[in-house]
């Protein structure tokens, strides 16, 4: 089995109300999603705008923050606000109905991720899970501080086998993280720059990944680098703006 890898830049493109966000996938011209995963958004929100009420179904999304904070609403009755470190997940199985809203006043900013659900599970009952930052496991070794977001130790259940993990890298050092070879995934690095095996990522890029049984990084600057792997559902994905079917 060879190894597959392939760069993929991040490209600006408007959402929400009045925002723009660095997307991976979907982009109709070049990439609808990486099995299982279906969208990846590196969000910087200045104040003002944000993610007004909006229906999703099919899918499971987190939205993981670096700084400042988000509101969520949903008409399951959540109603709760996410800090700087923390993250909120939910489950839209058959629907669900929601809004994210950052605070005006400061900056916010993270990653959303969407992860398909099989087709077994679309209308399962949709919920909500959210930690804050002091919730999210975290180990320091080597000059890399690992914060599991998804995977062991974090309370953060998900339907897909999926490791998602926020990594930061002091320059010269190297991160191996093992992985499942039926898995693949994204490296995304949100400022710095690394190699990826021989390949050099910059930053608002990643570089997405099968059949590997380990990931290694190199650090060539301080970088902050998010990881995400998952197992493929293997089934056809029919996405159409907040709906994957």
């Amino acid at each position: 089995m060879t190894a597959y890898f392939q760069i993929c830049p991040a490209i600006t493109v408007p959402e929400g109300d009045g925002v723009e966000v660095k997307r991976l996938f979907p982009l109709l011209r070049q990439r609808m999603n990486y099995d299982p995963f279906v969208l990846f958004d590196h969000f910087a929100l200045e104040g003002g705008g944000g993610f007004p009420s909006h229906p999703h179904r099919g899918f499971e999304g987190i939205t993981y923050l670096f700084s400042g904070s988000m509101h969520h609403q949903d008409n399951l009755g959540n109603d709760a606000i996410v800090h700087g470190g923390g993250a909120q997940c939910f489950t839209a199985g058959r629907g669900l109905v929601h809004s994210e809203m950052p605070d005006a006043n400061s900056p916010t900013s993270g990653i959303q991720l969407w992860i398909n659900l099989p087709k077994q599970l679309k209308t399962i009952p949709p919920a909500y899970q959210q930690l804050e930052g002091s919730a999210i496991p975290e180990t320091q070794a080597n000059g890399v501080t690992v914060r599991t977001i998804v995977g062991p130790g974090s309370p953060i259940t998900v339907h897909t086998p999926t490791l998602y993990q926020d990594l930061r890298l002091s320059a010269g050092t190297v991160f191996v993280q093992p992985l499942d070879l039926r898995w693949q995934g994204i490296v995304y690095v949100v400022s710095g720059e690394i190699n990826v095996g021989e390949q050099a990522v910059a930053a608002e890029t990643a570089i997405l990944f099968a059949q590997q049984v380990t990931v290694e990084l190199t650090a060539k600057s301080a970088a902050h680098v998010m990881l995400a792997a998952g197992l493929p559902h293997g089934e056809p994905i029919h996405q159409h703006g907040p709906y994957v079917d």
